[in-house]
């Protein structure tokens, strides 16, 4: 009877799951902010290091470096300076 109870309640945890993840919002892209303005995101830390890095550099500078700052935003994103 445990057995068919447990997975009665499996079944309903695996059907709601799909319903919560399509609900998650869409993460938002970078403030606007003049072009002289810094942002401020975690770059990856030295191998070795668990000391958390954060950079604040220009969207042209970030660009340089390959980082798409309306993208990584949401996940990285510190603040903006100016």
């Amino acid at each position: 009877m445990a057995h068919k109870e447990l997975a009665v309640a499996l079944s309903v945890i695996a059907a709601a799951s799909p319903a919560w993840a399509t609900s998650q919002p869409i993460p938002p892209a970078a403030p606007a902010a003049s072009p002289t303005a810094k942002y401020c995101m975690r770059i990856e830390a030295v191998t070795g290091s668990r000391i958390e890095t954060i950079r604040c550099w220009t969207r042209e500078e970030w660009a340089e470096q390959g980082v798409d700052v309306d993208r990584d935003w949401a996940r990285e994103g510190v603040q903006v300076i100016g």
